[in-house]
């Protein structure tokens, strides 16, 4: 009894391992990584704008933009949504346009009633490019939910933020990004 328990242990042990070294190694950072003073991608295969009539990085020139990639069933994105109005909403007037690119994880996620339904449950008041084929998604190099690109008056990367927190830093990031002439 006793030589199986021990057998037993020392095989969840050895799988515990493994799957600790497995999520090691899936939690490397991406092979291409997001490079920061590069130029803004443009928004590209949008399946509906909504909020806003359509957007291009070429016409937000001269304005700080914040692109904000999530999904509605992502509960981090979910959990960042606030803040990311709140940005919109001190912000918006001093120049800063919010961009919301919802890529969906999930197929049903792709349906344009239901985005429209998450974005009035979470009051979001900035425009929403519905990104159901990944296109905007695989320009930036995204490989997240959440994250957060700040592009400059000049339109290049100037900062990017994965997952939730951090809003102090990101908040301080669009003011200096403001406060720059350009």
């Amino acid at each position: 009894m006793f030589s199986r328990i021990k057998t037993l242990t020392t095989v969840v042990a050895i799988a515990a391992v493994a799957g600790l070294g497995a999520l090691v190694v899936n939690s490397a950072a991406p092979a291409a990584a997001v490079e920061n003073n590069r130029a803004a991608p443009e928004f590209t295969g949008i399946a509906q704008w909504l909020n806003s009539s359509p957007l291009t990085m070429q016409q937000l020139r001269g304005k700080v933009v914040l692109v904000d990639f999530w999904t509605y069933t992502c509960v981090n994105c979910v959990n960042t949504l606030p803040h990311v109005e709140k940005l919109y909403q001190k912000y918006k007037d001093q120049g800063l346009v919010v961009v919301g690119v919802h890529t969906p994880e999930y197929a049903f996620e792709r349906e344009t009633n239901k985005v429209k339904a998450a974005i009035a449950e979470y009051g979001l008041h900035y425009p929403v490019a519905q990104d159901n084929q990944y296109a905007t998604w695989n320009a930036y190099g995204n490989q997240y939910w959440p994250a957060v690109y700040l592009i400059d008056k000049q339109g290049h990367i100037v900062f990017s933020h994965f997952g939730e927190g951090d809003y102090d830093q990101i908040d301080a990031a669009v003011r200096a990004q403001l406060a720059r002439a350009g």
